[in-house]
């Protein structure tokens, strides 16, 4: 039977010397690539191709796994049927993409990217944005949109005759998610994981107006869901291949109508059947409004809730239209998590409009002093392709980096109107230094234990990756790993190789170093979830720490302020919409 070689790569990105992020065991795998994995393969079973040619799929994620091009160079020079198909890549990860489809291009291999760079410029900046010339150079086939309801079969027909397009734009048509294939990885991939996690996607798109968001112009304003029977799918193919933690990458799951109808499947598998199942999941700061949500959610799975906390300066937050933030009700909201012991990871943008070095060092302080957030974050606001702010900065011709490598979140990649880079740069690091120093992490254990939670491993473990992976990898927690990889042939395009002699003593020194800050901080953590809970193991303990008192008890200035100010500034944006009104009413 005559043969089509598919390979689906989830490219990663070069780190600031030029080398792949890469590692032995990877954080969480990647859902673009297991819905397209899934999407492929039901085109197979479908005979997208005639019943006599078979489909061989080949999901690759770098960033624990070797993409061998010369290998599939000669595979193609063999006269095999082969396609390559970049997955998933985000404006961070296009440089490496192309120096994958590079060689593979000059050497007549097929090659065709999707993902978050390429729909986000077309979908802003239009088909002949400047920022996707590179792979228009290189003769790179694009995919704007998402892929279901058969929109990957012509991509794979037109890869297998060797005619596909420059550009294959579905963005004006959002496909429906109910009954679509369920995104799942084998277990050899997932196994490539730390601990086996995996991650599936429950809906898409966003009701917001984020300026700094690419997901409402990518995927949406519309959400669009999957019904509960695809959950129940899902899960139930994963936990055949022993897959039972998840991240589910939803947005904002509590914006998803379905929510209820999931979480009480979940609990009813979990009660019934015995599935231990583990979720991470996204919400913004007004979940705790919806009734039931949190105790459902919990109860379904949810140990790791990452919420969107983005600022705490209400003006900031207008400014960029992030206007559901309500930081009055920011102690509230966290305590109604709190009291299910859950991790609360929070991100942070450090950058708005308003800030300065000495606001973003203030308003870290307090977050430390007065909110219950186990971890923080922290981000640069960057003006990503595919988000307004991106194309308000285009338009207007102000200067952000041409490197697109560097749009990671952990580099800044503009100027800032009241910062100096440099201040911008030093408020950023210090904000880290400040919120990870072992008394405030000494502080995060004693909550703990103060509200009487077990989750010591649990917040052990991302302490040490959310304090360490940024300082010591420059990488956030979704792209840490175990036992990082670096290769001396394979560095970015237009950077020299470095003489063996330089390059395997100093990356041997490094792993030496970082291996000796990793176990000096796991030391310290341990040693700190000891004293917390030896300090506190008499119940009748009185907690004094004012992030968990009830609110209205122990108020902070600032926070009293900052409520103020969230006032003041609801109430100037409903004047200025009575003011518009009135204006059109004349």
């Amino acid at each position: 039977m005559p043969r089509f070689d598919l390979l689906l790569v989830k490219p990663t990105r070069y780190d600031d010397d030029g080398y792949p992020v890469q590692w032995r065991r990877s954080a969480i795998p990647s859902n673009s690539l297991a819905s397209v994995a899934a999407l492929a393969q039901d085109a197979h079973e479908r005979r997208v191709l005639g019943a006599d040619v078979d489909i061989a799929i080949e999901p690759i994620d770098e960033v624990n796994a070797h993409v061998d091009v010369d290998a599939i160079i000669a595979r193609a020079a063999r006269g095999d049927k082969v396609m390559v198909m970049l997955i998933g890549v985000q404006t961070n990860q296009y440089p490496r993409a192309m120096d994958i489809a590079r060689p593979l291009r000059a050497a007549g291999v097929p090659v065709c990217i999707g993902g978050f760079h390429v729909s986000g410029c077309v979908a802003m900046l239009g088909e002949n944005a400047k920022e996707l010339d590179l792979a228009r150079e290189l003769g790179v086939s694009m995919f704007a949109g998402e892929a279901e309801e058969g929109r990957l079969d012509a991509v794979i027909v037109d890869g297998y005759f060797g005619r596909l397009k420059p550009l294959y734009n579905h963005l004006a048509d959002m496909p429906g998610l109910s009954g679509a294939p369920a995104p799942i990885l084998s277990k050899e991939v997932v196994a490539r994981s730390m601990r086996n996690w995996s991650s599936f996607d429950l809906g898409r798109g966003c009701p917001f107006e984020c300026s700094f968001c690419t997901i409402i112009n990518v995927q949406g304003r519309k959400s669009r869901y999957r019904d509960v029977a695809d959950l129940e799918r899902i899960v139930r193919l994963n936990h055949a291949n022993g897959v039972t933690r998840f991240f589910v990458t939803d947005d904002n799951l509590a914006r998803n109508k379905n929510w209820e109808a999931y979480a009480d499947k979940l609990i009813a598998m979990r009660r019934e059947e015995g599935i231990e199942l583990q979720l991470i999941i996204q919400v913004d700061t007004l979940a705790h409004r919806i009734p039931r949500f949190i105790d459902k959610i919990y109860e379904a799975g949810a140990n790791i809730i990452f919420i969107g906390l983005e600022n705490i300066n209400p003006d900031n937050l207008e400014a960029v239209k992030k206007r559901q933030n309500r930081i009055e009700e920011y102690r509230e909201m966290f305590m109604a998590w709190k009291k299910h012991g859950v991790v609360i990871v929070c991100g942070y943008i450090v950058g708005f409009p308003n800030d300065t070095k000495e606001s973003i060092l203030r308003d870290v302080d307090f977050i430390k002093r007065e909110l219950p957030v186990d971890m923080l974050y922290l981000n640069f606001l960057t003006p990503l392709p595919g988000s307004e702010d991106h194309r308000a900065m285009a338009r207007a011709g102000r200067w952000m980096d041409p490197d697109h490598n560097k749009y990671d979140l952990n580099h800044a990649v503009t100027h800032h109107e009241r910062m100096s880079d440099d201040d911008w740069r030093s408020a950023y690091w210090e904000a880290h230094r400040r919120f990870y120093s072992f008394a405030h992490t000494q502080r995060v254990f004693d909550r703990m234990v103060q509200l009487g939670h077990r989750r010591p491993r649990l917040t052990l473990g991302n302490l040490l990756v959310y304090r360490e992976g940024p300082r010591l990898e420059r990488v956030a927690f979704s792209e840490f790993g175990l036992r990082r990889i670096v290769r001396r042939t394979q560095r970015r395009h237009g950077l020299p190789l470095e003489s063996p002699l330089a390059f395997y003593p100093k990356t041997m020194a490094k792993a030496v170093w970082k291996t000796a800050v990793y176990l000096r901080t796991y030391g310290v953590l341990r040693f700190q979830l000891w004293r917390a809970e030896w300090r506190y193991r008499d119940k009748a303990t009185t907690i004094v720490d004012p992030a968990i008192l009830p609110a209205g008890a122990g108020r902070d200035a600032l926070l009293v302020e900052t409520e103020a100010r969230s006032t003041a500034a609801t109430r100037r944006r409903i004047e200025k919409r009575a003011e518009a009104a009135g204006a059109l009413g004349h």
